[in-house]
């Protein structure tokens, strides 16, 4: 019998190896996924006797504790007390301890272990024992009920991430949200093993971080009359809306994301996206103005006056006040969409461009970078920028912000300088996620769920030594049309966990089937947690080949979900159980009306999706 059982035991871990070699379903929701994984049959149980044991003295490894017995009393109602590690093998034991010897795991990585005495999370540094945490709780049910244990499955996981940058940025430069979803979107980062928080803090349509030099920065340019709520530039609801962050709250936000083991990095843009700036001190500008604060969304054409110094001395008194509030040593400057219309007619930009002996306006834009970079080094901060700021000659110490495609970034790279990847066809969550009769307003474009996990941040233009510079990856949340902290988490998730994955696990590692798979897990978590998640990926794609000599068409039907029960109809009426399974593409006569939705444990769980066929004109319509 125990040979039996030992045999038995070997398959189970032979068929998880396998999973993990081969992309195969995977028994385990994990997202982004490990670096290696092995997973058992048995299962330890938490219970009330279970103790957290944590590292004498170390004040980093409480707190996360703290946070596992949150977890744990979340979901099973009760709390797990907490203990110094005592040495040896202690029986019922959630360990959590650093290594003290040389480790190929990094300041991030972690070996994460649950067996039968209980269960250890292992790393170099306190940070990987966080993220050995966040694997932790993705190993727990996403609720028990009423359960008073909880069991997790004997697991071996050895992990690090990929790349050093993994960032989210919030735009609440053109929409304010409150201190408390800042807060909340940290955690939903965190829960992704995401590092970087880019906060957009100041554009054309609002300055959200207090200056106590310049008050009216807060007082006059953080408020507006109305805002544009769909794309047509004359729809804005003339709602009065604003709101900043005061320098406490700013140290506040800071300080939780120190917790979660995040980088604040501020962005002050500029010499565009800065009206709301120019508004209360218009003087900082070419024309002198008087200005308004814009309603509608759009590229301003009044901008900083490099040709100045005034603009100079303003910048680097916000830059002054704004770098002693963030630990972050790089500062996001902004850079990108500066028309020049306002420096090709102004004496001062003239005299400027004259003095210091540059070509143009894009050197002006080049000489105004490179001098606030050099201020920026004075307080030992470095700069990151858009793609733009390659515009004219890169300052020689900068970071690049690739967002218009992929070209910025190899060009930076090339020069041999730190590349963050965030092009907006792969990134920007601001863009739909399905077809856009189905969705929410939007600014425009299209990325799905599968077109998140497909990229690769890593141009194949580059050499190996020149990939080197690529540091990270980011996905951005542009808030235009973005007006409420729902709206954020609908457009943030599922696609978040895509980004993830992009930037944390090898790419030998992905696999778009099992990613799925995974992603069904994560959906019952983000119930279980209220989160306003998109069910975009469940919705069905039409593809449609028409034959308009015949008069057929041949469909088929997918979705961004894992084997998708699909009823559809060919003759307008509404899908239902009753009505046909899709299992491969099918032909139909035309014209015909073909309407699909996916469905689950008997229910419906897709919006209808609808294409109108028409052989005469070989074309069709969704709807």
């Amino acid at each position: 019998m125990k040979k039996l059982l030992a045999f038995i035991f070997l398959l189970i871990n032979i068929s998880s190896l396998s999973a993990q070699n081969t992309g195969e379903r995977q028994p385990l929701s994990i997202v982004p996924y490990p670096l290696s994984v092995k997973a058992f049959a048995p299962k330890f149980i938490v219970s009330r006797h279970t103790i957290i044991r944590v590292d004498a003295n170390n004040a980093d490894l409480q707190k996360i504790a703290q946070t596992m017995a949150g977890a744990l009393k979340d979901l099973i109602g009760y709390s797990i007390a907490i203990s110094t590690n005592k040495g040896g093998n202690v029986p019922n034991s959630i360990v959590l301890t650093l290594n003290h010897t040389a480790d190929t795991l990094g300041e991030e990585g972690y070996r994460l272990s649950v067996h039968s005495g209980g269960i250890i999370i292992r790393a170099n540094k306190s940070q990987g024992i966080f993220y050995g945490l966040q694997t932790f709780k993705q190993l727990l049910p996403a609720k028990v009920g009423n359960a008073s244990t909880v069991a997790v499955p004997f697991t071996e996981i050895i992990d690090k991430p990929r790349f050093k940058w993994r960032g989210s940025m919030l735009d609440v430069g053109r929409y304010f949200y409150s201190v408390d979803f800042i807060k909340k979107y940290l955690d939903y980062m965190a829960m992704y093993k995401l590092n970087t928080f880019h906060w957009h803090l100041t554009e054309d349509h609002g300055w959200r971080i207090e200056i106590k030099k310049y008050p009216k920065l807060t007082q006059v340019g953080a408020w507006r009359a109305g805002t544009q709520y769909d794309r047509s530039p004359n729809q804005v609801d003339n709602n009065p809306h604003g709101g900043y962050y005061t320098q406490d709250q700013v140290r506040e936000i800071v300080a939780y994301a120190q917790d979660r083991y995040i980088t604040v990095v501020p962005e002050i843009e500029m010499p565009g996206h800065s009206l709301a700036a120019l508004v209360a001190y218009p003087e900082l500008s070419c024309t002198g103005g008087p200005f308004k604060m814009p309603l509608q969304w759009g590229i301003q054409k009044d901008v900083y006056c490099p040709g100045n110094e005034q603009t100079f001395k303003f910048l680097e008194d916000v830059l002054t006040e704004v770098a002693a509030l963030f630990p972050s040593p790089i500062i996001h400057i902004g850079g990108d969409e500066c028309p020049k219309d306002r420096w090709k007619t102004c004496p001062k930009c003239q005299a400027r461009i004259k003095a210091e002996g540059l070509k143009d306006e894009h050197e002006l834009q080049s000489y105004f970078i490179k001098r606030i970079e050099n201020f920026l080094l004075t307080k030992n901060k470095r700069i990151i920028g858009w793609d733009e700021i390659l515009e004219g000659g890169l300052a020689p110490n900068a970071t690049v912000m690739s967002w218009r495609g992929i070209e910025g970034g190899i060009a930076a790279a090339k020069q041999h300088h730190d590349v963050v990847m965030t092009p907006s066809n792969f990134m920007y969550f601001d863009y739909y996620q399905g077809e856009p009769y189905h969705e929410p307003i939007a600014i425009g474009g299209m990325l799905t769920l599968e077109k998140v996990y497909a990229y690769e941040p890593v141009p194949a233009a580059l050499s190996a030594d020149e990939a080197v510079y690529i540091k990270g990856v980011q996905a951005n949340v542009w808030s235009e049309f973005i007006h409420s902290a729902e709206k954020v988490e609908y457009m943030l998730f599922p696609r978040v966990a895509a980004m993830a994955e992009v930037a944390w696990t090898q790419p030998r590692l992905k696999n778009w089937e099992g990613f799925k798979e995974r992603m069904e897990g994560q959906y019952k978590r983000y119930d279980a947690m209220g989160i306003n998640y998109s069910k975009s990926a469940y919705n069905v794609w039409q593809n449609i080949k028409i034959d308009a000599l015949n008069k057929k068409a041949t469909i088929t039907l997918t979705t961004n979900s894992s084997r998708p029960e699909i009823h559809y109809t060919t003759d307008a009426s509404e899908p239902a159980l009753t009505s046909p399974v899709y299992k491969t593409p099918f032909e139909t006569r035309t014209p015909a009306i073909i309407k699909s939705a996916t469905f689950k444990n008997g229910k419906q769980i897709s919006k209808v999706s609808v294409s109108a066929v028409n052989p005469e004109n070989d074309a069709f319509e969704t709807h």
